[in-house]
């Protein structure tokens, strides 16, 4: 069976790697091996960062909420409690969208949730 050479194929797949990172700085753009590790560590960080973007976001819809939960004067902590008890099946998404887009609403929703609780 005939010897199979990788030259071609090994320099289109260093070639598309290097292309790939043709922002980068340094040797990072047109080494194989330093835009290799560079792709590599932004792929890492891009997957964790996907996950971390989700528990960012639900720190920014609670600290939202507590604002404007303190504004109709109660606790975050206690809204959840008296949303939970009320059976007002709201998630702090919409919560927070609520309490930045339209506080009346948020403050009938506090109402509603307190006087039931």
């Amino acid at each position: 069976m005939a010897r199979v050479k990788s030259g071609p194929y090994r320099r289109r797949r260093h070639q598309r790697r290097i292309a790939h990172n043709s922002g980068y700085r340094g040797t990072r753009n047109h080494l194989f091996k330093r835009a290799n590790e560079a792709y590599m560590k932004s792929q890492w960080y891009a997957y964790n960062d996907r996950r971390n973007r989700k528990r960012d976001l639900r720190r920014l819809w609670i600290v939202r909420i507590n604002a404007a939960a303190r504004l109709n004067g109660i606790s975050y902590s206690r809204l959840i409690s008296a949303l939970r008890t009320s059976e007002i099946i709201l998630n702090r998404k919409v919560l927070a969208d609520l309490a930045v887009r339209d506080p009346k609403a948020f403050s009938q929703v506090v109402s509603k949730a307190t006087s039931k609780a």
